[in-house]
């Protein structure tokens, strides 16, 4: 998997981005612009890395893939991407969470698919009290009641993506999908309810 480093030399790479640098850093971005990328990267490498150590997290301790490992599997695949115009930073944090957790359900359904009959999937997603006050839950069960939420309520479970898995507080979830701050509280406390009945009733 290739690995993005900040050019040996460069002195503007030791300066860090302010808020309105990095948007137009980033609105400008295209694939085939790799000192920006490395730019990029670079400022954004600490909130990546703690966005996937969140995810990581609510995986079982001997995952196959590390923080840092996903932090660089979602950037690669974020630096492929040609056709979405980043708006700011949360929104390119937003997208950063949506390609971690499906990475990682990819890699869930993997293992599935390779796995004997009568093994255990070993992929987990804990902490779900913080959504549903539900026991750990296997992360593929996890994502297909997120994909059933957001047919019913598409904002709610946006607002779900972005603050369990992204990380990102009620302010910005707020700017960034265009709603009031208590509209977001009462989607989150929406959500919470509809997802700790569905993952009840697999139980």
């Amino acid at each position: 998997m290739p690995q993005v480093n900040a050019p040996a030399g460069d002195p503007s790479f030791a300066q860090p981005l302010d808020e309105a640098s990095l948007t137009s850093w980033l609105q400008q971005w295209t694939p085939d612009d790799p000192a920006a990328g490395n730019r990029l990267f670079t400022a954004l490498y600490d909130e990546l890395r703690a966005m996937a150590r969140r995810h990581m997290r609510r995986e079982n301790p001997d995952h196959t893939l590390s923080a840092t490992g996903l932090t660089h599997e979602a950037w690669f695949r974020l630096s492929e991407q040609t056709r979405t115009q980043w708006r700011n930073r949360s929104h390119f944090l937003a997208v950063a969470s949506t390609m971690m957790r499906r990475i990682l359900v990819n890699h869930a359904l993997a293992r599935q698919a390779g796995k004997r009959d009568g093994d255990l999937v070993d992929l987990s997603l804990t902490g779900l009290e913080q959504i549903a006050g539900t026991p750990d839950r296997d992360i593929v069960a996890v994502h297909e009641a997120l994909l059933a939420f957001e047919a019913i309520d598409p904002r709610a479970a946006k607002v779900v993506e972005l603050r369990f898995f992204g990380g990102l507080e009620n302010e910005e979830i707020a700017q960034l999908i265009g709603v009031s701050v208590p509209t977001v509280k009462r989607d989150w406390a929406l959500a919470r309810a509809w997802l700790h009945r569905e993952l009840s009733s697999q139980s």
